[in-house]
């Protein structure tokens, strides 16, 4: 065994770089091995620390689950923010931990983990469906699902509590969208500095912090694509490039940028809260009424549909987790439906020529 490596057996072991300080190592009722530091000044003391932690596994065992937890809903929440701090952008982490500290800890911050009932959880829903739309309880709701997920599986409760909650049933997502003409009078109008941003967010279906943190490194030119290494989700996604979104990236490229250089460098007139405003005046000027930065992700995604893109691929170039997002985009423009409609006569064009 390589020196200072733990055994991956059951006992008691110490680190080099914690000297003085026991460890244990056990395997968990779910089969999983845990190896966590222990509060004993002494060999003996640590011993009895990992047997004592083995007789709970075998009791969780011929019981059949893990007794639930004695600690309070609060004291679960640091272990669990940190969890997420690794998996998410800095974006959803600080909605997530506002959600939290905000709305969750109010509520249930006193209450014993393991005496949390479906019930108390139905009545925060209620409670908030009062108060927020119900586009706001379902982000809620979700953060808690996930943390009692987490929780039964770091063997605090046995049992999820919010399964079968119902959340309040939020409105169909709202879809504004430009046509050609009108897309291409809203970039002609706009700032200079304004009018590449615009595109790319248009060309792309891209959100305003995608753009703005965009790099070189990257940009695949050659290769048509972008990689946006951690998106609004937390995951990965890949941008593919049409010919006028390449056009608009190789519009900002100059000898002298570096690969860690922003595509769009952060000036102060380049901020997020600017090109929101400056996009919306330049609407308004236009006479284009209700129509927002973030509308142009949804121009990009109804006319990919328009042209005949299922709803599978729209979901995908989107970075959509969930189809559902994506349905919003099942509507066709009238233009389009009389064209597909029309279609027909010529599959049943003989139709035409049956008798009455």
């Amino acid at each position: 065994m390589p020196r200072g490596k733990a055994k991956d057996r059951d006992g008691v072991f110490t680190r080099k770089d914690c000297p003085g300080q026991f460890y244990g190592s056990w395997i968990a009722a779910s089969g999983r091995r845990r190896k966590r530091k222990l509060a004993a000044h002494t060999l003996q003391q640590a011993r009895k620390l990992v047997q004592a932690e083995k007789l709970r596994v075998d009791e969780q065992r011929t019981m059949g689950y893990a007794p639930p937890t004695k600690d309070s809903f609060a004291s679960i929440l640091p272990k669990y923010l940190k969890h997420q701090k690794a998996r998410l952008s800095d974006a959803s982490y600080g909605r997530t931990k506002g959600i939290i500290e905000s709305q969750l800890t109010p509520f249930f911050g006193a209450h014993q983990l393991g005496n949390i009932r479906r019930t108390e959880i139905q009545q925060y829903v209620t409670k908030r469906a009062g108060e927020v739309s119900p586009a706001s309880v379902v982000k809620e709701l979700n953060v808690l699902k996930h943390l009692m997920n987490m929780a039964v599986e770091w063997e605090l409760i046995p049992f999820s509590p919010t399964l079968k909650v119902k959340a309040p049933r939020p409105p169909a997502g709202r879809v504004r969208y430009l046509q050609p003409t009108e897309l291409r009078a809203v970039l002609a109008a706009c700032p200079e500095w304004l009018r590449p941003i615009a595109g790319l967010a248009a060309f792309t279906a891209m959100r305003r912090g995608e753009v703005l943190g965009l790099r070189w490194l990257d940009v695949d030119l050659n290769g048509g694509r972008i990689l946006l290494p951690q998106t609004k989700n937390g995951d990965a996604r890949v941008v593919y490039l049409n010919e006028l979104a390449s056009q608009v990236v190789k519009s900002q490229w100059s000898e002298d940028v570096k690969s860690t250089d922003r595509v769009f460098p952060l000036v102060d007139y380049c901020s997020a809260d600017n090109i929101s405003k400056g996009f919306v005046a330049v609407c308004r000027r236009l006479r284009i009424e209700d129509f927002s930065f973030h509308d142009l992700r949804h121009t990009c995604a109804s006319w990919l549909r328009m042209q005949g893109a299922d709803i599978h691929t729209v979901a995908q170039l989107l970075g959509h987790r969930d189809l559902r997002m994506a349905t919003r985009y099942q509507h066709l423009s009238p233009e389009f439906l009389s064209t597909a409609v029309g279609r027909l006569d010529a599959i049943f064009g003989e139709a035409r020529h049956l008798p009455a």
